[in-house]
């Protein structure tokens, strides 16, 4: 168990390196990452989205987050999945990233 709290630290540590090109906040805080599972022999799934349907880096920020993941020592496998379902709202960012931004 505790092997899996540490791994996932690390990929959380990872996915946070990654930013939005448009916005000055990882994609982590932005709270586009609704799940992360380390499973079995670290293979790493994770489930995301994206500000809105049309993001002009759809391709771009889920390849990142799939690369920073694969270079975290100890990782078998990366699967990242893009989903709109929810549909991201400015609800889902930290306060940190709020603030950040200027809505707080």
């Amino acid at each position: 168990m505790n092997n899996e709290i540490s791994m996932q630290d690390k990929v959380i540590a990872a996915i946070k390196t990654v930013y939005d090109p448009e916005i000055p906040v990882d994609v982590y805080e932005l709270g586009l990452i609704y799940d992360v599972q380390v499973k079995e022999d670290c293979n790493i799934q994770i489930v995301m989205t994206l500000t809105t349907p049309n993001c002009p880096s759809a391709i771009e920020i889920p390849f990142q987050v799939e690369q920073a993941v694969r270079e975290v020592e100890g990782v078998n496998d990366v699967n990242v999945k893009v989903t709109f379902d929810p549909p991201w709202g400015r609800e889902m960012m930290s306060e940190e990233a709020r603030f950040e931004l200027g809505f707080l």
